[in-house]
């Protein structure tokens, strides 16, 4: 769906109540394919939720997602074939104060998809997955050329999921440059002894003197 037309909208699982922030097809698609992450929701069998975040890939010509774990864990517990699950992949802009307190607001822009899971059996369609995550990730890096590809052995030891998607949606808000007062939040820290990112100290506390510029300019790999 596209011309303005927000996706999911003919579906209850997927209709957002706020269209004029609903997104089209081609937004989502588009959206889907540059996160860096996301998020499954499943649950077991006496209807406990789990949630595992992770790196995925989405493919367009089967319309699926892809990602995976070790072949023990909740998240292989939870699929066995085609339970309905949720994904969902978001992005954080500026964080929009008011006069009220129950006025502040944020930018954002997010994704959920709903569909059915199913741990993929077929080991070319297993391999291919993990080479598209490996192609997204790494795109300057190139399988027999700088790595090893993934062994039989190896496979056998990974839980790749295709999560089938049925229906989707987008949403975003998004405010005028100028919006009075509106300000970024510091960069996550990063939990990760000795690690620097751009606006952080080691350890990964905030640097005033880092913040937005600093990571926008980080040099990205050739």
């Amino acid at each position: 769906m596209t011309d303005g037309v927000g996706a999911g909208r003919e579906d209850a699982r997927s209709r957002v109540r706020r269209r004029d922030r609903s997104k089209t097809d081609e937004w989502v698609r588009s959206f889907v394919t540059e996160a860096p992450f996301g998020f499954l929701a499943t649950a077991d069998a006496e209807g406990q939720p789990f949630l595992n975040s992770n790196l995925f890939v989405y493919d367009a010509d089967r319309h699926c997602i892809y990602l995976h774990t070790h072949r023990t864990g909740r998240t292989r517990d939870n699929v066995g074939g085609g339970e309905k699950v949720v994904f969902g992949a978001a992005a954080m802009g500026r964080l929009l104060p008011a006069p009220e307190a129950l006025e502040f607001s944020v930018e954002y822009a997010g994704v959920t998809a709903f569909g059915r899971v199913r741990v993929v059996e077929d080991p070319v369609e297993a391999r291919a997955a993990l080479q598209m995550l490996l192609d997204k990730y790494a795109p300057h890096l190139r399988a027999g050329r700088d790595y090893r590809p993934t062994t039989d052995e190896e496979l056998g030891r990974t839980a790749v999921y295709r999560i089938d998607i049925e229906t989707w949606s987008g949403k975003q808000k998004e405010v005028e440059e100028d919006f009075p007062g509106a300000f970024d939040l510091p960069p996550f820290p990063v939990p990760f002894p000795g690690r620097v990112v751009p606006g952080t100290t080691p350890g990964g506390q905030h640097d005033p003197g880092g913040g937005r510029e600093s990571a926008e300019g980080a040099p990205e790999p050739d």
